[in-house]
């Protein structure tokens, strides 16, 4: 099997090179939303729209099993890590946990 046929192995790969990396779906409000919030932070996302990626099918599958959720998109890693997905990031942002992440990742510097 070449490298990156496997869907679960493309998604960790491409959340591993960048200090975010949202993988999404350009029709969903959910997905819009994240976006918005890390942008008015100042941060600038890795996005991936997945319905516009034709393994985008497959990524989202994957995705869904690895959060256990049928509701796959947005899903935020954070320098390489999974964060999960919107209500995660919220409760982060609310309790005061995201900033601190963003700026070990290198992606916020204030």
């Amino acid at each position: 099997m070449p490298m990156g046929s496997d869907p679960m192995e493309r998604v960790v790969k491409l959340a591993s090179e960048s200090a975010i990396v949202i993988f999404s779906v350009s029709s969903c409000c959910m997905c819009h939303a994240v976006k918005r919030l890390f942008c008015g932070m100042g941060v600038n996302p890795t996005v991936y729209e997945l319905d516009q990626d034709p393994r985008g099918k497959d990524m989202e599958r994957a995705l869904m099993r690895l959060l256990g959720n049928p509701q796959a998109v947005p899903v935020v890693f954070i320098g390489g890590k999974l964060i999960g997905s919107m209500d995660r990031v919220m409760a982060s942002h609310i309790n005061g946990t995201l900033v601190p992440l963003l700026k070990e990742a290198g992606a916020l510097w204030l």
